[in-house]
């Protein structure tokens, strides 16, 4: 069985296909382009360079086309992209502006392209439809509620593989197993098992802070929408209600441009005036760019915010883990975001930290009671495996 999992953007196309065949996974091809300006013509490329490769000789060897879907109206989980979802997805277009519109157009296209082949959704919302109520819901009326205005929290495919990858580097297979199994099985309380205590930091141009229970979610920094929790690279993050409004009145803008500055001149871009990129930034600050700095320290102090209230939550973690492309590339920033936390039980290993850069590895200190790990995560295996699933559930 093979499925290839598309991963689009504004203008972009990557892709990866793997191979389920002999009970195996194996990632057979990956590739991607930029600066898309002609999908049909992308979407034909990519499938040219999986035929010339010999991995495929038509559509027909390919089982499913898989996405990774960020949200829609009253859906979500793994599902067949039909009509329906993706009008569910237009519906929540406004929640998810740089990520939704894109993600109609080019499962519209791979539709009209490989007619014949199921299109399936992973919606990064999944991750979290068992989190305890508490910890999902905003202190709005109920009207507001009712319409969906609540948490509903991000990165699911990224935070699931953490959750399964780091109960099997902690030697908790059963844990890895209920996490793999988790949309099937449930989020049922498990008894006579020790608990896991997992915080995963997804740090990167989109970051987040989830906290996991026995491989379950119990919450996630980004609440309901990608705009909010930790500032993003150029999206603004946490943000009081009033400040919109206010804005709005003394500026003398549009609720829409306010919006806009607010996704495209916010986050990291806004605070340092430099780039949002945080490599351009580090290298700023190292200049003596003191807006530069502020920023890299708003961004730790933020993740080290949501980092205590799911150690709260938890009783404690038996694990950190950092992930992403901040997360698994900048030692210097997970120093910070780890520093002085010695009462925690949160040691780093300067050495072991250093060394470790896009790489899966042990950073802590050997007496740090909390295991801090870096593990390169893996979103698009985990559509995969649930593409699969849902295929075999349901031919």
């Amino acid at each position: 069985m093979k499925i290839l999992i598309a991963n689009i953007g504004s203008t972009s196309l990557k892709w990866r296909l793997f191979d389920f065949s002999n009970s195996a996974e194996k990632l057979l091809h990956k590739g991607g382009f930029e600066r898309v300006t002609d999908y049909p013509k992308a979407i034909e490329d990519c499938l040219a360079q999986l035929r010339e490769a010999g991995h495929i000789q038509s559509e027909r060897d390919l089982a499913a086309v898989g996405f990774k879907t960020v949200i829609a109206k009253d859906v979500t989980g793994c599902v067949r992209l039909d009509d329906r979802v993706l009008a569910a997805m237009e519906a929540y277009n406004g929640l998810a502006p740089a990520h939704n519109p894109p993600y109609i157009t080019g499962i519209r296209l791979f539709g009209q392209r490989l007619p014949g082949v199921p299109l399936i959704g992973l919606f990064e919302t999944a991750f979290y439809q068992f989190a305890p109520p508490a910890m999902m819901r905003y202190g709005v009326p109920q009207a507001w509620h009712d319409i969906g205005v609540r948490r509903w929290g991000f990165h699911g495919a990224s935070h699931k593989f953490i959750a399964e990858r780091s109960a099997q580097l902690l030697g908790r297979d059963d844990i890895a197993r209920r996490a793999q199994n988790l949309y099937v099985d449930g989020g049922a309380t498990v008894v006579n098992q020790a608990a896991l205590r997992v915080i995963s930091c997804h740090l990167g141009g989109s970051s987040s802070i989830t906290g996991i229970r026995n491989g379950v979610a119990i919450g996630n920094s980004l609440g309901m929408s990608p705009q909010s929790g930790l500032p993003h690279n150029n999206r603004v993050g946490d943000l009081d209600a009033e400040a919109l409004p206010y804005a709005v009145k003394t500026l003398g803008i549009s609720v829409e441009e306010a919006q806009r500055q607010l996704s495209k001149e916010g986050g990291l871009k806004g605070l340092s005036g430099v780039s949002n990129d945080i490599r351009d930034i580090q290298e700023a600050a190292a200049k003596g760019n003191v807006n530069a700095q502020l920023s890299i320290d708003v961004f730790v102090s933020e993740a080290r915010r949501w980092i205590g209230g799911y150690f709260f939550q938890l009783n404690g973690a038996d694990a950190l883990v950092f992930t992403a492309g901040i997360g698994e590339n900048r030692a210097e920033l997970r120093a910070a975001i780890c520093a002085d936390l010695d009462q925690l039980g949160i040691v780093l290993d300067p050495v072991k930290n250093a060394a470790v850069r896009a790489a899966e590895g042990v950073i802590s200190a050997e007496h740090s009671r909390v295991k801090v790990l870096v593990i390169p995560t893996n979103e698009e295996l985990v559509v995969a495996r649930e593409s699969k699933r849902l295929i075999e559930a349901r031919p």
